[in-house]
């Protein structure tokens, strides 16, 4: 019986000009969070997040302490509305699984700002060294994707959904690649990104990242934390650093998180932080799913209602 709770956190695309401004305004703890992130960077974020302007909201090696940040705020409002709220497992896709790992325990505030400023520096780097792009195919199978990324060069960054997968490459790669979709029948978006995320092209800041991780302590989550790296429940602290540099450079294996979380017992969604990508994926490949989003004050108290 799927009758559990799961906590979701957004990853990067969904940052917004003005997130989790609202939160800081009307709960002190959220405040304290983005007072404490401006100490943490030296500069202060939280600024950029409430007035941009969003070309500098949208550098990785901003918009991901950034989406940290507003998704923190939002967890922090929540567990202050619904303090007795239990969750069952935890997921975040790309920087959103820091997140949840986060909120879980297993790494602290702090850590986690100083870990995503040098996490988005290091990728944000990557994409300036070599270009790259990414392009989303929809209406298509996975196992047709892999043809076609195999076809083209390209490498799979996403699986997204049954019918949603995303690949990164050169961006002659991933023109071609969408052009391969269409002929097949799909449909091909192409993203706006700095770069190829979660692909090849990522090696490098995957290897910067290392001796960061090293510093840091990580302790084993208190709830379940899925991995995107492998779609499977993290094992110990020193698996945890492996599994989340590795991370960076391989697909997000999103579908099978969404089946470790099913397998969880998991049949209400809340995903906090900016947007509802993670909620609209779950729409259509879990329809009978509960469903919440709580990335404003209202909404966040929409959903905390859910569990009084």
């Amino acid at each position: 019986m799927n009758d559990m709770n799961a906590a979701l956190f957004a990853g990067q695309g969904a940052q917004t000009v003005g997130m989790g401004i609202d939160l800081a305004a009307s709960f002190p703890q959220c405040k304290a969070l983005f007072d404490r992130a401006d100490s943490i960077l030296g500069y202060s974020l939280s600024g950029v997040m409430a007035d941009g302007p969003v070309e500098k909201l949208t550098r990785t090696d901003v918009c991901q302490p950034a989406i940290f940040v507003a998704s923190a705020a939002a967890w922090t409002a929540f567990r202050v509305l619904a303090p007795d709220a239990s969750f069952a497992v935890a997921a975040g896709l790309s920087l959103g699984e820091w997140t949840a790992l986060w909120a879980a325990g297993a790494v602290s505030f702090d850590d986690a700002v100083r870990i995503l400023r040098s996490r988005g520096a290091f990728m944000q780097e990557a994409c300036e060294k070599t270009e790259s792009a990414m392009v989303s195919i929809l209406k298509l199978t996975p196992q047709k994707c892999e043809e076609i990324a195999a076809e083209t060069g390209c490498a799979v960054t996403n699986y997204n959904a049954e019918a949603q997968t995303v690949l990164g490459g050169t961006r002659e790669q991933t023109a071609a690649a969408a052009q391969a979709a269409a002929a097949a029948g799909g449909r091909a978006i192409a993203l706006k990104t700095a770069g190829a995320y979660h692909s090849p092209f990522m090696a490098s800041a995957a290897e910067k990242l290392a001796p960061v991780l090293e510093s840091v302590e990580i302790k084993a989550p208190a709830i379940p934390v899925v991995s995107n790296f492998t779609g499977r429940p993290h094992g110990d602290p020193q698996a945890i650093r492996s599994a989340m540099l590795s991370q960076i450079a391989n697909p997000v294996r999103w579908t099978d998180c969404t089946a470790a979380m099913a397998a969880a017992g998991a049949g209400t969604f809340v995903e906090f932080g900016p947007g509802a990508v993670l909620t609209g994926m779950l729409r259509r490949s879990m329809p009978s799913a509960r469903l919440c989003n709580a990335n404003s004050e209202p909404s966040v108290r929409e959903c905390a209602a859910l569990f009084s």
